[in-house]
């Protein structure tokens, strides 16, 4: 977390444009330990979502149709 916090400001400081909003960072963990998490997450100011994903893809037919009327409607 404070390695990946040190890289979003860097980030922001020489690369984001004024118009651009500030960086945002994603950790991705094949699993986690509640004790860490919260630990690792104690001292920072940033706001911070934890979330759960499923690494299994919805059907590839509902995807299409889904992606068909995004763009139909674009």
């Amino acid at each position: 977390m404070g390695k990946m916090d040190f890289y979003l400001g860097a980030l922001d400081k020489y690369v984001k444009k004024e118009h651009e909003n500030s960086s945002i960072g994603i950790i991705l963990c094949k699993s986690k330990d509640k004790n860490i998490v919260e630990i690792s997450l104690n001292r920072s100011t940033s706001p911070t979502i934890i979330s759960q994903y499923e690494t299994k893809l919805i059907d590839k037919k509902l995807l299409m149709n889904k992606l068909d009327e995004l763009f139909a409607t674009g």
